[in-house]
């Protein structure tokens, strides 16, 4: 015996008649009548058949039916009767849900073969207004939802766009693939950028997993992986963060695609490179630097192996010497490109990671040194010297103390509390061993003396 039940609403719902046999007749009938041009009369009665297969709950042929009447008119090409029937239909009472979704499923195959962008944008309109709050069509919702935003990208209007596509709050729809959920999100990210909107875009990037990306096997989750990096660099440039960038390049270079492809592997490494000696220096910059010049595939970039070796040396940099070597293959990367206003501003910066660089190996070998010598090594004023060593001491880079009057620098090490409690309570047992053993040896003479008397 076949199981005619439906589950409307969490319960079981016992299909009463079976219409399967009314819709074989009456539904080749009315695409008759329609041919003949009566599309009102075969509607009319396809709406009354529809009333018996709800209130039945036939949900298979209340599903046939539906689909009759939204493609009957769209047969007719009359779509102002397509957008009417669409919301009848779907709010009629105890309408079945799964006979709305297969109606609204094939409404959206119509999109596409719309006469105009005006006729488009209605039917989208429609369909998005009966699936809005139904999360047993959400997928469909966010389809169309994806296809307004791109309507009205191409209309100029990148704000709507990006309006309409933050309505969806993709990461909730079960029933939604992972990789359509990721590229839909990405979506998001790319139209919050267009808009400048970068706090918005750091909180929707957090919705993606990476994880997601380490199936190597698959293009399409590849081609989403370089894309969510793309992104996310876009957002790390305009906010300045270097060692972020170093890691999305480090990233991309994981993907096969771009493994295979020597010039596309070139550029992502030299990226990860230069991105990395401008940020500034910190244990983790540091361990990442270390980590980048064990990589093998820095030895087919010997020029930028050599750069980043020179910030892990215990040895003063140039600056002049630096230009006169290596400005002219600097500025033919994108990142330092003079034709840029930021390839120009992170010239100036790598200056200042070079300066700060001298700084913490001075701090290394000097215990003092005058402002004047010092500015003579950096080859900068002594007002611009004792600035970096400023803002190197407000972030905790290197300890120093500097004597204004006198012109001298004098490096210092400071200890934690725990350290110098240690420090004093091991002076303090040493002070107290040296005096009990000069009481002893006093005691001592005391007596010798006494007993020659």
């Amino acid at each position: 015996m076949v199981d005619t039940s439906v589950i409307e609403g969490g319960r079981i719902v016992k299909m009463e008649v079976d219409y399967s046999s009314n819709c074989d007749i009456k539904i080749p009938e009315c695409r008759k009548l329609a041919e003949e041009g009566k599309l009102h009369d075969a509607l009319d009665q396809l709406l009354v058949l529809e009333k018996l297969t709800r209130t039945a709950s036939d949900m298979v042929s209340t599903s046939r039916v539906l689909v009759a009447i939204v493609k009957l008119c769209f047969e007719a090409k009359n779509w102002v009767a397509l957008n009417e029937h669409i919301v009848l239909l779907s709010k009629r009472r105890s309408q079945l849900k799964q006979s709305v979704t297969t109606m609204v499923q094939e409404c959206c195959t119509y999109i596409d073969q719309t006469p105009d962008k005006e006729t488009m944008i209605k039917l989208i309109e429609t369909l998005r207004s009966v699936t809005e709050g139904k999360i047993y069509v959400e997928v469909e919702r966010a389809r169309l939802t994806h296809k307004l935003a791109k309507l009205k990208e191409e209309d100029g209007d990148a704000l709507g766009a990006c309006q309409v596509m933050l309505e969806l709050q993709v990461e909730t729809y079960g029933s939604m693939t992972k990789k359509e959920k990721a590229s839909l999100i990405l979506e998001q990210m790319r139209l919050c950028l267009i808009k400048q909107d970068f706090i918005r875009t750091q909180i929707i990037a957090k919705k993606i997993n990476i994880k997601f990306f380490e199936d190597e096997s698959d293009e399409e989750t590849q081609a989403l992986k370089l894309k969510y990096y793309e992104l996310m660099m876009e957002l790390a440039r305009h906010e300045g963060w270097y060692l972020e960038l170093c890691r999305h390049n480090r990233a991309i270079l994981e993907t096969p695609s771009i493994k295979a492809d020597s010039e596309k592997r070139s550029v992502a490494l030299s990226r990860a490179v230069l991105y990395l000696i401008l940020a500034r220096h910190e244990p983790e910059q540091a361990d990442l630097t270390h980590r980048l010049l064990a990589d093998k595939l820095l030895e087919g970039l010997p020029i930028f192996k050599e750069i980043l070796r020179l910030f892990v040396n215990p040895e003063l940099i140039k600056w002049s010497g630096l230009c006169e070597i290596y400005e002219s293959h600097l500025r033919a990367t994108e990142v330092f490109s003079l034709a840029t206003e930021e390839g120009r501003k992170r010239w100036d910066e790598l200056r200042n990671r070079v300066v700060e660089h001298n700084i913490r190996i001075m701090a290394k070998y000097y215990t003092r040194i005058t402002l004047t010598r010092m500015a003579e090594l950096l080859d900068l004023p002594v007002e611009e010297t004792e600035q970096c060593l400023c803002k190197l001491v407000e972030t905790g880079v290197i300890n120093a103390r500097t004597d204004r009057p006198a012109g001298m620098v004098r490096f210092t090490k400071t200890q934690e509390p725990a350290a110098l409690l240690d420090e004093w309570s091991s002076s303090l047992s040493e002070l107290m061993s040296l005096v009990n053993n000069t009481t002893h040896l006093i005691h001592q003479e005391e007596m010798l003396a006494s007993a020659k008397a």
